[in-house]
């Protein structure tokens, strides 16, 4: 699994330390540098690369977009910032996502989510193969939180208050509503079949009647959504 490579830029000492805190709980983030204004990320960032900036907005000498201004190919950029008037402007420059101080880990991971996802998705329009080889989500599996490439999930299923991910090498179980992590896989490769199943439609050997086979698994097929199987099937 590629390691995701990030800078901290913020001039606040704490928020470095909250913002390191929560990706040390997620696998193979890796951090490059603690900068603690935008001239020192710029000099960084002359000399190499990183796949991720959390950049805060309020920063002596040069401010946030100011500085992201400047860059000609920046990263992919999660803003951290105590200051919500500013939202709009960075989505024009094309931000990843923008998160108000003090932020819990939740919002914080549903930031890196849909980074990485929306990052694997950019690569793949240079090459196709990227997006299934690089787009991925995390996942809280008891009490750590494992990195799943989407192209390895077979099948989600709901499971009471829990729902399971079944994968080529192993049936993930986490404590979220299905359509919640049906909202983090990529909707072009992911298809509801039934009110407690969702399937990878790359994954599909056959249809039958009301049911689908994936590998040795038989997945049913509701009636409320077979409209959305016949439409695979045109």
């Amino acid at each position: 699994m590629a390691n995701i490579s990030y800078l901290i830029i913020d001039d606040e000492h704490i928020a470095h330390d909250i913002i390191k805190g929560y990706c040390d709980l997620l696998p193979n983030m890796e951090l490059k540098k603690h900068c603690y204004n935008a001239l020192e990320a710029m000099e960084y960032l002359n000399q190499h690369t990183v796949d991720l900036i959390f950049l805060d907005l309020n920063m002596p000498k040069l401010k946030g977009f100011d500085f992201l201004k400047t860059l000609m190919h920046p990263p992919k950029v999660i803003v951290t910032t105590a200051y919500q008037e500013y939202a709009l402007e960075g989505y024009e420059l094309n931000i990843s996502d923008y998160l108000l101080k003090p932020f819990s880990f939740e919002r914080f991971l549903k930031a890196i989510n849909k980074t990485v996802r929306v990052s694997a998705q950019v690569k793949s329009t240079v090459v196709e193969k990227n997006k299934e080889t690089n787009q991925s989500i995390f996942l809280k599996s008891q009490n750590k939180y494992v990195q799943v490439f989407t192209n390895t999930i077979q099948f989600v299923e709901a499971s009471g208050n829990y729902t399971k991910i079944s994968t080529d090498s192993e049936t993930i179980t986490i404590r979220e509503k299905l359509s919640d992590v049906i909202s983090l896989l990529p909707v072009e490769d992911f298809l509801q079949v039934h009110k407690s199943f969702a399937v990878a439609t790359k994954r599909i050997n056959s249809i039958e009647g009301n049911r689908i086979m994936i590998a040795d698994h038989i997945i049913p097929i509701g009636k409320l959504y077979k409209a959305n199987v016949n439409g695979l099937l045109r």
